[in-house]
C-alpha cells in the first residue's frame, strides 16, 4: 500500500506581487505535502522540495488526476515506499494571465523571484519543521519550471542548495527564435498586439495559434518590459511586427536571461550547490536537449560537478522523471535536522 502523503492547501499572500500590472491574485493557494509520520514526528525537521510547474502551469495542476502518471502526492507515496527519505514538498502558484511568469522579477509580470525565494521560503519555514538552511532545501520543475530552478538555484544558493532542471529553457538561439515568425503571423492576423491580446482573452477556447503569440508574449514580458518602454504594458518584443526581422538591442536583454549565457559569470554560485541535475529528451519539440548539452559542457570546462541525462522522449508528460531527481535532490540535502 502506497505511503499517505497529506495534502495541506495554505492560503498565503505575497507581499512580492502587491501591485502586479496584470493584476493577477496576490492571495492564492499554496499546496504543501506532508510526509507520512509529519504531524507524530516530534520535534524532527524536514529538507523541502520546492517543485516548479511549467509554463500555462501552476503548483494546483501537480495535485490533479491523470490516466497515466501519478500526481505529485501519489508519486511521492510510491518512492517513499522505495526508501525515499522523507520531505516536505512545497507547489508555488507562479501563473499569470500571460501564462507564466519564468520566475523572474519582471516590470509587467510582477516579482516573482522574490515571491518564491522570499515570500514562500519565508512563509514555509515558518509554518513549517524545515530545516532553514539552503543545506535542506531543493528546487526542482519541468520546462519553464526547469528554467525557473536553475536561475533560482544558480542566483541565490544561500536559499537552495540542490537543483534539478527537467527540460528547462536555454539556448534561446533555438528554443524561442524558431517561434518568431509564428508569433509575428498570428498577432498580425489580429491587427496588432493589443487587438490580439483583447480577442485571446475574449476567446472561450484558446488554439494553437494562441499559444504561438501567448508563448512570445510572455517571454516578452519577463525578459524585455519596462517603464519607459511605452506601449502595451511596456513590452517590447525581439522583433519587428510587419518584417519579422530582430531587433538586436530588444534581443540582447533576452540573452542577459539565457542559462547558457549567464551561467560562466555565476559559477562560484554554482560550485556552491550541492547537486545540479539536467536531463532533457531527445526528441524535445523545442530543441531543448542541445541547451542541455551546451549547459553540460559548459560545467564541465567550468570544472562544476553535475549530472546530465538523456531520455527517448520529447518535451510533454515527461513528470515520470521526477522519479530520478526527487531521490538524487534528497540524497544531496539535509535529510535530519
Amino acid at each position: 500500500m502506497t505511503e499517505r502523503v497529506r495534502v495541506e492547501l495554505q492560503e498565503f499572500e505575497g507581499k512580492a506581487l502587491l501591485g502586479n500590472q496584470l493584476g493577477d491574485a496576490v492571495r492564492r493557494a499554496l499546496p504543501v505535502l506532508l510526509p507520512p509520520g509529519y504531524d507524530g514526528s516530534g520535534s524532527r525537521r524536514y529538507p523541502v522540495l520546492y517543485a516548479l510547474a511549467g509554463f500555462t502551469g501552476s503548483g494546483l495542476g501537480m495535485l490533479n488526476w491523470d490516466a497515466w502518471q501519478p500526481n505529485m502526492p501519489a508519486r511521492l507515496g510510491r518512492l517513499y515506499e522505495e526508501g525515499l527519505p522523507h520531505a516536505i514538498v512545497v507547489l508555488p502558484d507562479c501563473f499569470t494571465r500571460l501564462g507564466g511568469s519564468q520566475y523572474v522579477n519582471s516590470y509587467a509580470v510582477g516579482k516573482y523571484e522574490d515571491y518564491v525565494v522570499e515570500d514562500v521560503v519565508g512563509f514555509i519555514d515558518s509554518m513549517y519543521r524545515t530545516i532553514p538552511d539552503a543545506a535542506g532545501r531543493g528546487v526542482l520543475g519541468k520546462s519553464s519550471g526547469g528554467y525557473g530552478a536553475f536561475m533560482l538555484a544558480m542566483k541565490h544558493p544561500d536559499v537552495f542548495g540542490a537543483m534539478a532542471c527537467h527540460s528547462g529553457d536555454m539556448y534561446f538561439e533555438l528554443c524561442y527564435k524558431p517561434d518568431f515568425p509564428k508569433a509575428c503571423s498570428a498577432i498580425n492576423k489580429a491587427g496588432g498586439l493589443e487587438s490580439w491580446w483583447e480577442a485571446f482573452n475574449a476567446r472561450v477556447k484558446k488554439s494553437g495559434d494562441d499559444f504561438d503569440a501567448l508563448n512570445m508574449l510572455a517571454m516578452a514580458a519577463c525578459y524585455s518590459s519596462s517603464p519607459n518602454a511605452g506601449g502595451f504594458m511596456g513590452i517590447e518584443l525581439p522583433f519587428d511586427l510587419y518584417t519579422c526581422q530582430l531587433k538586436e538591442d530588444v534581443w540582447s536583454r533576452w540573452l542577459e536571461h539565457d542559462p547558457v549565457m549567464v551561467a560562466e559569470r555565476h559559477a562560484d554560485n554554482l560550485r556552491k550547490l550541492r547537486l545540479i541535475y539536467l536531463d532533457c529528451g531527445t526528441r524535445d519539440e523545442f530543441n531543448l536537449q542541445y541547451g542541455a548539452r551546451i549547459m553540460s559542457q559548459l560545467l564541465k570546462r567550468l570544472g562544476i560537478p553535475h549530472m546530465h541525462e538523456e531520455f527517448d522522449d520529447g518535451h510533454m508528460s515527461v513528470q515520470y522523471r521526477y522519479n530520478s531527481s526527487i531521490p538524487q535532490l534528497l540524497g544531496a540535502l539535509q535529510t535530519e535536522g
